[in-house]
């Protein structure tokens, strides 16, 4: 048994960094338990002949593919869409594209603008310096001014990364057509900056950054965290959380490298787990006095299971336009088509990433199998002789346009524990029953037809799309939501659940909603916000149990 401590955080992903980072920093004792491991930057493949086969099994973005023990499976057949995510300190942001996104104004306020899901106990306005202070930590390349984001005044960190010629590309059928466009915010360094390197454009970033310029929390927070005092336990897998008499979190269980179960005491437990990590482990811990899983008195962990339904339109020209250098997430973004305009038939909207297309096995695959008019691509087409014309034909001449879909939340998609499956270490695996609703396929297909819109405008010679794509889970919101009510939400503002004062959620699975941004900046501001005022509760934390 560990000796008990303020703070036990379970995750060291962007939002357990940052966690561990500003109470450790603050004088209180912290321990963070990781299941994976500190990553080895020399085992990134980026630089190396293999990249782009290690990146269809070993640094695969889904673990039910690759496989790892760190990682657990995820029962998905009852699923739209497959869960990516990654295990290790830093979590998933090991393998994101680097986009920084913020929530929009609109994001936190869908009740009141739209009729429809809850608002934010917060604003916008309100998140605002706690972004501004992450982006400081994350080191963060961008160009201010852009519309979409009012009220900020400050310069990003760095300067933003070159646009590149696919960028430019982009632009001529964006101005032509009149729509919104701005230039790529990334958390990659454009410049050497704290503990980053600059970017060398590779195009690699999401098997991990061989440069180390892409931010991720092992780079940015933990250092200083540990150096703080912070104790990060790597290999241990989280299993339950035991509650005292009086129902407060009073330890969390896990499972270290030898399989041998510990227990690590403390006065408040913060759970960064991600929105099926988090809901796993609640509903792990079930109890006598908690039947149905820990803080669920509202029946509402793992429920409104949100993904970011996505599609993507590849188009082709006759100009070599240099697709196969990076950033690889995107080089510009537009919002055109963001807010709800409801003539065209559904709510909210989506944002755009024009994007690079990769390497020559990406080319072939990425959204190239399915024609826009609905004809299947033959394995004919991108095999022997063929994959070669493929090959000569797109490899780069090829711009990606990612469509990201807001995914309003809904009861019936949810996380719940598999019957018949489980990790390395015998602990039930999480099932996720999640389908795309009427609304996402509409404001998909609209999105869609806009995108091969742009991409005629831009000249292109060859274009394929298809409307919602499988493998793109990255984003996993909502599972334990925040509000006001202890009848309809798990935690408060704060963080803090409704049914255990002492027991904290600071990541996605608290969102409300799931704006159609990528969501790591967000999370990290949330998690920065509530962790101040975890702090300025120090007085009430009592002495650790």
């Amino acid at each position: 048994m560990s000796a008990a401590v303020d703070v036990v955080v379970v995750g060291a992903g962007p939002s357990g960094g940052v966690v561990a980072k500003h109470l450790a920093e603050n004088g209180l004792s912290v321990v963070a338990l990781e299941q994976g491991d500190m990553p080895d930057i020399a085992r990134y493949t980026g630089r190396r002949e293999e990249w782009e086969l290690a990146s269809q099994k070993q640094w695969h973005p889904n673990p039910n593919v690759r496989e790892r023990e760190a990682d657990y499976p995820i029962e998905a057949s009852e699923s739209d869409i497959n869960p990516l995510m990654f295990a290790g300190v830093g979590g998933s942001a090991t393998l994101y594209a680097g986009h920084w996104a913020p929530f929009l104004p609109s994001d936190f306020r869908l009740k009141s603008l739209d009729g429809v899901a809850e608002d934010w106990p917060f604003t916008y306005e309100d998140l605002m310096p706690d972004l501004i202070e992450v982006e400081r930590d994350v080191g963060v390349s961008g160009t201010r001014g852009n519309p979409a984001y009012p009220l900020r005044q400050e310069d990003f960190p760095m300067p933003q990364l070159p646009i590149g010629k696919v960028g430019m590309k982009a632009i001529e059928g964006l101005n032509t057509l009149g729509w919104h466009w701005w230039p790529g915010t990334m958390a990659i360094a454009s410049k050497a900056y704290g503990g980053l390197n600059p970017c060398v454009r590779r195009g690699t970033c999401m098997t991990g950054c061989p440069e180390g310029a892409k931010s991720t929390t092992n780079l940015t927070h933990w250092p200083d965290a540990i150096r703080h005092g912070a104790r990060l336990v790597t290999g241990a897998r989280a299993a339950e959380i035991e509650v005292d008499a009086n129902g407060h979190a009073e330890a969390v269980v896990y499972v270290d490298r030898a399989g041998q179960r510990q227990r690590q005491r403390a006065a408040v437990v913060v759970l960064c787990g991600n929105g099926i990590g988090t809901a796993r482990l609640l509903l792990l811990s079930q109890s006598g006095r908690f039947p149905n899983g820990l803080a669920n008195c509202s029946d509402q962990v793992g429920r409104n299971l949100m993904m970011h339904p996505y599609a993507g339109v590849q188009a082709v020209f006759d100009e070599n336009i240099e697709s196969w250098r990076g950033p690889f997430g995107l080089s510009i973004e537009s919002y055109q088509f963001y807010e709800t305009d409801r003539s065209r038939g559904f709510l909210r909207g989506a944002k755009w990433n024009i994007m690079p297309s990769g390497g020559p096995l990406s080319i072939g695959g990425f959204v190239g199998s399915k024609a826009f008019d609905g004809e299947e691509a033959r394995l004919d087409d991108t095999w022997g002789a063929a994959h070669h014309e493929t090959v000569a034909r797109r490899f780069g001449h090829t711009m990606i346009i990612g469509i990201q879909g807001e995914d309003l939340p809904e009861e019936s998609n949810r996380v719940t524990l598999a019957e018949d499956l489980t990790d390395s270490d015998e602990i039930p695996a999480p099932k996720i029953n999640y389908r795309v609703s009427e609304n996402s396929r509409r404001l998909l297909e609209f999105n869609t037809a806009r995108a091969v819109e742009l991409a005629e405008a831009c000249g292109a010679v060859e274009i394929n799309a298809v409307p919602q794509m499988r493998d793109t889970g990255w984003h996993i919101l909502g599972t334990a939501r925040m509000g006001a009510s202890p009848e309809t939400s798990v935690c408060n503002a704060d963080g803090a659940t409704h049914d255990v004062p002492n027991l904290y959620i600071m990541d996605a699975s608290s969102f409300p909603t799931s704006a159609a941004v990528n969501p790591t900046a967000t999370i990290m501001a949330v998690a920065l916000r509530q962790s101040k005022r975890l702090l300025a509760r120090r007085r009430d934390l009592g002495s650790p149990a």
